[in-house]
């Protein structure tokens, strides 16, 4: 008999006529299984025994309702609907400690989101650095029936990239988080949706089988000569930055982070964790043979080998190896091309949703990384980020407000004089769980700045995701953003939306939104170990408009006072 709690997809029966949004159920259950993605044997969080887990497909406008059992047995969870902006629902965004307390171990949690625009998201677990196990999966959103979407392709297929260590996320965190301070390292592999391949040479069978289903052939997509497929690729690496690329074949970029992009060709496509990009591709080479998907990390100087796939050339079996060596990939210190990619990417024409041609509020957020009471840590503007034990969206909405720091931190800092190419001490470093206030519905500029680690000679490469919203990129720059100059060359014709962007080494990165969606929002680097050291801040906007909050986000902190019986 099936395990009704192993079922992957329940579709409700609420379709009242072809083209109405209806309610799609998913009921999932999250548990720890051995698992050999990479052919080494690991712990690994699962939804419904898979890792990724089950792709969420609705239509525009349908609500999303997921029921999540914790099996975890020791551990809390909470999962982040990535891209999701949570309008009228910022107590599901999933974030524990900023919308909701944690999920304890064998409880069962129920989110309820609408899902109000098409494109490509994600989901991913958002308590300590949980994702970095494998709970993850695609969000995958079509358009109303009758609508097209203004590219044309015959099949739409999906792959997931991630990296993957064989320490667990609780040695990780222990290190990261102890005063002898032990860095996590470069992952063992790279992994392209769930397969991966390491080298088990002088690992014991038991431990590192490469004969195991689950590593003994590489992710494989099989494509029909002629035809064109939309390609859809997310990042959810916990520490790389990649370079996407398929032997011999142009990649067309046209979709990123759910907004339609002017068409733009690559043969390497950098993405950085928490984006996701639409490209197309054509099997238009000779299809007597397999092609090499190949995925190098940059902008880390990595021990971490290519992940490998194959580009299958129907009736070529999926295992018949191409007959190339795979190309090594771009040079991972080479930062032109990355900066020339972001800086092509523009909205698709006929698509630009313009932005507020002014600022009510400008932020500089610096990118430091420090040392606080002997700790190593990441800042911005040299305040690092503590989550506190209640969640901000309990406090706020009940007005409790002793539970976190109510000095505002810092909007900028002394740009003048500090030096972002040379190593800093910066001794003034702290720790905080204060939060930025936001007038509602003001229009918001942020401009992170990237800065030289407490590493000689070394900026990295930091990937900002923002929930609850998107935002316009307006700007790239080199070296050090001059808050009096810089801003005459934003672009505010085109300018694309996104939810994650990476600010580049030794550059800076300008983003503007609009503080209109009621919540409490977190806005912080996407790289696991980086927001678990402080690099993160929240945005509060319009608390008082927020509705009843829901008795299921209750009992943690001060909040336990109101949980209904």
């Amino acid at each position: 008999m099936v395990n009704l709690v192993a079922l992957i997809l329940i579709v409700s029966t609420t379709l009242f006529s072809l083209g109405e949004a209806r309610t799609r159920h998913y009921k999932w259950e999250v548990k720890y299984e051995l698992k050999s993605p990479d052919c080494y044997k690991k712990p690994t969080i699962t939804i419904n025994g898979r890792s990724p887990g089950p792709t969420i497909e609705a239509q525009q406008g349908d609500t999303v309702v997921v029921e999540l059992k914790n099996s975890l047995v020791t551990e809390n969870v909470a999962i982040h609907w990535h891209g999701i902006r949570q309008i009228g629902t910022p107590w599901f965004d999933g974030t524990e400690g900023v919308t909701q307390c944690p999920i304890i171990a064998g409880d069962t949690f129920i989110y309820r989101f609408d899902v109000d625009r098409p494109g490509t998201y994600l989901y991913h677990a958002h308590y300590g650095m949980q994702r970095e196990s494998g709970l993850y999966g695609f969000i995958r959103v079509s358009l109303p029936n009758g609508v097209l979407e203004p590219y044309s392709y015959d099949y739409d297929r999906s792959i997931l990239l991630t990296d993957w260590y064989h320490k667990s996320a609780a040695e990780h965190t222990a290190g990261l988080t102890s005063d002898s301070f032990v860095w996590v390292g470069e992952p063992q592999s790279i992994l392209l949706h769930g397969r991966g391949r390491f080298n088990c040479s002088g690992i014991a069978s038991e431990q590192c089988n490469q004969t195991s289903t689950e590593c003994s052939s590489p992710h494989t997509l099989i494509v029909v000569p002629g035809k064109t497929y939309r390609l859809r690729i997310g990042s959810l690496t916990s520490l790389a930055a990649l370079s996407f690329e398929i032997e011999g074949h142009n990649m067309t970029v046209v979709e990123t982070d759910g907004h339609n992009v002017e068409p733009f060709v690559v043969q390497n496509l950098f993405i950085y964790s928490g984006e996701t990009y639409s490209v197309l591709v054509t099997a238009n080479q000779d299809p007597s043979r397999n092609y090499w998907t190949n995925v190098k990390v940059v902008s880390r100087n990595s021990s971490t080998p290519n992940g490998l796939g194959i580009f299958n050339y129907y009736p070529n079996h999926p295992r018949k190896q191409p007959p190339t060596i795979p190309s090594t990939g771009p040079a991972w210190d080479d930062v032109a091309p990355r900066l020339a990619q972001s800086r092509a990417i523009k909205a698709r024409q006929g698509y630009i949703h313009t932005p507020p041609p002014l600022t009510d509020r400008l932020i500089v957020m610096l990118n430091t990384q420090n040392k606080v009471n002997n700790f190593v840590r990441w800042s911005v503007n040299n305040v690092s980020f503590n989550l506190p034990h209640t969640p901000y969206l309990i406090s706020l909405k009940h007005n409790m407000l002793h539970v976190f720091d109510q000095t505002p931190p810092p909007n900028g800092y002394d740009f003048k004089t500090y030096d972002i190419f040379n190593q800093s001490e910066n001794k003034n470093a702290t720790t905080s769980n204060s939060i930025y206030r936001l007038n509602f519905n003001t229009t918001v500029d942020i401009v992170l700045q990237n800065a030289n680690t407490m590493n000689f000679n070394n900026s990295e490469t930091h990937p900002w995701h923002l929930h609850g919203h998107d935002f316009w990129v307006i700007g790239y720059g080199t070296g050090k953003f001059d808050m009096f100059k810089d801003p005459a060359n934003y672009n505010l014709v085109d300018p694309i939306m996104k939810n994650t962007v990476p600010v580049h080494p030794y550059g800076w990165t300008a983003l503007r939104f609009r503080a209109d969606n009621p919540g409490v929002w977190a806005f912080h680097c996407h790289i696991e170990s980086h927001f678990l050291m402080g690099m993160g801040v929240v945005f509060e906007e319009g608390i008082e408009q927020v509705g009843e909050l829901p008795n299921s986000i209750m009992g943690c902190g001060d909040s336990k006072r109101f949980l209904k019986p």
